[in-house]
Parts: structure tokens; C-alpha cells; sequence
């Protein structure tokens, strides 16, 4: 009965002026008034009885749980205590520690109010963490428009029990009221309005767990959203590079012959070499490549080839001049490969006997055609470095999940390193230089076959015939070639190539010499299987 009288007489005592609560007749009890500014902001001014000699001290933590392992951040800010006690106010807790008597402690709460189905919802916890039991708390609630509905829970956390009271009168002010908070129990209300009454403010950041740490969150959005575009320019870029390495386009004209009169001279285009034509063309090496190799060194007076005496299949490789700077890695390891050791000559049928390894004169081949910029890399490397970026993407996905959450920033990473090493398998590794050669050796090869050798002065035809045989010899018009020499009436010399005891041999004898060198490098393990 006594406590009916009390509450009676509390509803109906005055307030001390607008907005302020009014002053609680109970000890352990508070008084508090809530209103929502046209800002969005919570201004909450609260008024609470301390027993005389005691303490009450209540614990707001500024980072609470919410779905999705997400958590709701709270901001408290414009902290001010009227009466005997004081506050504490850091990144993850708000504080407040009130002595005996009755003080007023007033504050700003960022981040309590919500959208969700169109519909504003003010939340905020009007009791909870204090450390002493609450004989009663009363509160007002008052926004720039009538509320569509309210609710209130009180009791232990997470419980639904609803409060004792919790209503919206004619006037439009909302008032709740609970007897008998035990300590650590809560009073939380939650207030609906009308969408567009206020800004939402309500801020959610991933949990500090591992699971938050994968959540979606608008940067990793942004981020996604720009490795979504990534790749599609890439998934373009990618789908016209391989249009232009399918489609490089027609011949381009090509000069065998640059200079005047006797100081002609044969060039390549682009200085490629005739053990690089079948890399550029077609993206592989093979035995025909190292082939167009020997003569291309027989033609520059690095070899002598000698035709044996009674044998007319089996020709020697006489070393004339040795290896130097002149010489590319991948000439020089051609070259050792005949001639290693300081050898003097070697036989064709020895090297097919012998099997001799050309395996690593692949790579250095293929070192070459990089480093002239007609291949950007080999498509192994590629893979590889897609490989390494999944490694590091993993490693900075656990990295992050431990440490500072956006987690799938690694994952993005991850996929970046899998689409690389995919994309290997379908990037084109000709660059733009290496289809402009390519185009050249085409109009090499149109050139070779258009050209006729009666048409070719005179003092201009050995240099001709020789310089261009490798090239011929690559580009699968070797016997077109010698034979439109041999049919000249006065067919030039091959200063390269001759027989021990012969003066002169014919120009024709060149073609078997060239067919049984191809066939000679096909025969061995290396020779058949050497790809790019």
C-alpha cells in the first residue's frame, strides 16, 4: 500500500522544467528522461538516488552483439554529472560512479537509432550494468513526431519479459516504469517511428571474432566490386590479346638485300635469328630450328662442313673459328653442344649415335626470345607467380582474421592469385614487338619465294645464297631457294661446305647436306620433344 501511495504521489509531482527528469523519491531508484533531436542524437539526462554512505556504479559497454556476428557501436559524448560522483568514458565502456545523495548525470548517445523495413527504431538500455539492485525506474521518451509503437523488456539479459509499464499518451510523450531491477538486470526499450522522422545513425562493424572477421562488410564491398571489374577489363584484354596472336595480321615487306652496289649485305629483321624464327612463328622449337642453327654458324665461319669421301650420307662439323662475344648464349650452347671440349669435329652420324642432349638448349633459347622482348615471359612463370600470390593471399587472410578483421581482403587476393595462374594457360606470350616480327619473317618468307636468282646481280649472289639459307631453311622454303641458285648457269659458291680434294661442289649437294642435319636432330629424344 505504502509503495502505491509513493508511486502515486511520484506520477503526479511536477517536473523541474522541460526535458528534466524528475527527482526520485526512492533511494536506489532513477529517474530518466529521453529525447531524440532532429539530428538523429539521444540526448539522455538521468537522475538517480544513492543511498546515504553507499556507491552505485553502473558499466555501459559501447560494444554489443548484434546478428550476422556483427556488433553495434555506440558513441557517448557531452558527459556532465551534476552531484557527487564522476565518469569514465573509453573506446569500449562508459563508466559512471555515483556517491550517496541524488545526482544528475546528462549525455549525448550516438548510434541508437536504426532503419529497418522502412521503419526508424530507437533502442537504448534505460537501466543495466549497474552494480546495486534498482527499487524503481521511470522514464520519458519524447521525438519530433508521436511513435508508432513501443516496446520495453526487463529482467536478465536476453530474457523477453516485459516491463511493468510502457505506453504512449494523447500527448504524445512515452513513458516506461519497472519495479524491482536485481543487480546486472537491464530495462531496454525500443521505440518505432516514422521513417524519415530522423537520420539513422546506427553504426554495426564485424564482431571481433574470427567469424566477424569474414563479414561483408562497404570497404570489402568496394573491394570486390573493383576485383569484379579487374576482371572483366582483364577477361577483354585477355580475349583481344589472343585474337591479335591468332589473327597477327599479314606480311609486311620485307628487303634481303640493305646498302648499294658491293657494300650489300643481308639483315634479318629485327636482328631474330634463324634458331629463333620457329619460337616467334609458332611458339615452339624444333629440330629444323637447330638445324638453321649449325648452318647459320657453318655460314658466319664458325664451322666447316665437309662432305666425307665415299660416304654420301654422312657429312663433318669441323670447328674453323672459336665461340666469342659475337655469338649469342643460345649459339654458344649449340655449338658446345657439337663441339664440347675443345673438339676439333664431330661427324653426323656421331651425333645422332651419340644422342647428344640438346635439353638445355631450350631454355637458353627461350632466355633469348625474352630478353629481345618478343615473348614477355614463359607461361610457366606465370602459373607460378599466381601460385605464390594464392600463398600470400592465405597468409594475409589468417593474418587478418587474427588482427583487424576484413578478412576477405585476403580472400580477393586468393582469387586474384587462382584467375592468374588459370589465365596463364590462355595468355598469349607474344608481345605486340614479337606479331610485328612475326609479320617480317612472313614477308621474309614472301621474299625468298618471289625472288629469283637470275634477277640477282652477280657480285650480290654468294652473299645472298648463304646469308639467307638458315633463314630459307626455317622458314621451310630451303629447297625452293637452292635450287632457283642451281639452275643459274654460273651458280655462285658456298664458301662453307666442300669436299677434301674437290675444288668446287654443287650448290644442290647443300639440300642433303641440310635435310640429313634436320633429320639428324629429329632422330635423337631432345630433338622430338623440344617445345616451347
Amino acid at each position: 500500500m505504502l509503495v502505491a501511495v509513493l508511486l502515486t504521489g511520484l506520477g503526479a509531482a511536477p517536473a523541474r522544467a522541460q526535458g528534466e527528469p524528475q527527482l526520485p523519491a526512492l533511494p536506489n531508484s532513477a529517474e530518466i528522461s529521453l529525447k531524440v533531436e532532429r539530428d538523429g542524437a539521444l540526448s539522455v539526462v538521468e537522475a538517480v538516488s544513492v543511498p546515504s554512505e553507499a556507491t552505485m556504479t553502473r558499466r555501459v559497454p559501447l560494444r554489443t552483439a548484434a546478428p550476422r556476428d556483427r556488433d553495434r557501436i555506440i558513441g557517448i559524448r557531452d558527459v556532465t554529472i551534476e552531484g557527487a560522483g564522476n565518469s569514465e568514458l573509453t573506446d569500449d565502456e562508459f563508466t559512471v560512479r555515483l556517491k550517496g545523495g541524488t545526482s544528475i548525470v546528462r549525455y549525448t548517445v550516438d548510434g541508437a537509432v536504426a532503419e529497418a523495413d522502412g521503419l526508424l527504431r530507437v533502442g537504448w538500455q534505460l537501466a543495466g550494468g549497474w552494480d546495486t539492485r534498482l527499487e524503481l525506474v521511470r522514464a520519458s521518451f519524447a521525438a519530433p513526431v508521436i511513435p508508432n509503437a513501443v516496446t520495453c523488456y526487463a529482467g536478465p539479459e536476453g530474457t523477453r519479459g516485459h516491463c511493468g509499464t510502457a505506453q504512449i499518451a494523447h500527448s504524445g510523450l512515452t513513458r516506461f516504469s519497472q519495479q524491482n531491477l536485481a543487480t546486472g538486470q537491464r530495462m531496454e526499450i525500443s521505440v518505432e517511428l516514422p521513417a524519415g522522422t530522423v537520420p539513422a545513425n546506427a553504426r554495426l562493424e564485424p564482431s571481433k571474432t574470427f567469424a566477424g572477421a569474414f563479414v561483408l562488410t562497404t570497404p570489402v564491398g568496394w573491394a570486390w566490386g573493383g576485383f569484379a571489374l579487374a576482371l572483366v577489363a582483364a577477361a577483354v584484354a585477355l580475349g583481344l590479346l589472343r585474337r591479335r596472336d591468332k589473327h597477327p595480321g599479314g606480311a609486311l615487306p620485307v628487303r634481303l638485300l640493305t646498302g648499294k652496289d658491293d657494300e650489300a649485305a643481308f639483315a634479318s629483321p629485327d636482328g631474330v635469328l634463324p634458331g629463333q624464327v620457329g619460337t616467334v612463328l609458332s611458339g615452339r622449337a624444333d629440330a629444323v630450328d637447330l638445324a638453321a642453327t649449325v648452318v647459320d654458324l657453318a655460314v658466319r665461319n664458325y664451322l666447316w662442313v665437309s662432305e666425307e669421301s665415299g660416304e654420301l650420307n654422312d657429312w663433318r662439323l669441323v670447328r674453323r673459328n672459336p665461340p666469342d662475344e659475337q655469338l649469342t648464349a643460345f649459339e654458344r650452347a649449340v655449338f658446345d653442344v657439337l663441339l664440347p671440349d675443345e673438339r676439333e669435329s664431330v661427324l653426323l652420324s656421331e651425333v645422332q649415335a651419340a644422342r647428344i642432349g640438346i635439353g638445355a638448349v631450350r631454355d637458353v633459347l627461350h632466355d633469348g626470345v625474352v630478353e629481345r622482348r618478343w615473348y614477355s615471359r614463359r607461361p610457366a612463370e606465370l602459373t607460378r607467380a599466381g601460385l605464390r600470390v594464392c600463398f600470400y593471399g592465405l597468409f594475409l587472410t589468417v593474418l587478418l582474421a587474427l588482427t583487424v578483421g576484413y578478412a576477405q581482403l585476403g580472400l580477393i587476393v586468393i582469387a586474384a592469385g587462382a584467375v592468374l595462374a588459370v589465365a596463364a594457360r590462355w595468355l598469349p606470350v607474344r608481345t605486340g614487338s614479337g606479331v610485328a616480327l612475326h609479320r617480317r619473317l612472313l614477308g621474309v618468307r614472301d621474299a625468298l619465294v618471289e625472288t629469283k636468282a637470275s634477277a640477282v646481280p652477280k657480285l650480290e649472289r654468294e652473299v645472298l645464297l648463304s646469308r639467307a639459307l638458315p633463314y630459307a631453311l626455317a622458314l621451310g622454303e630451303q629447297e625452293h631457294w637452292v635450287a632457283g641458285f642451281a639452275a643459274l648457269k654460273g651458280p655462285p659458291k658456298i664458301y662453307w661446305y666442300g669436299r677434301e680434294g674437290a675444288d668446287e661442289l654443287p650448290v644442290a649437294r647443300v639440300s642433303e647436306f641440310t635435310a640429313a642435319l634436320v633429320g639428324t636432330f629429329a632422330a635423337t629424344r631432345e630433338g622430338r620433344r623440344l617445345k616451347a
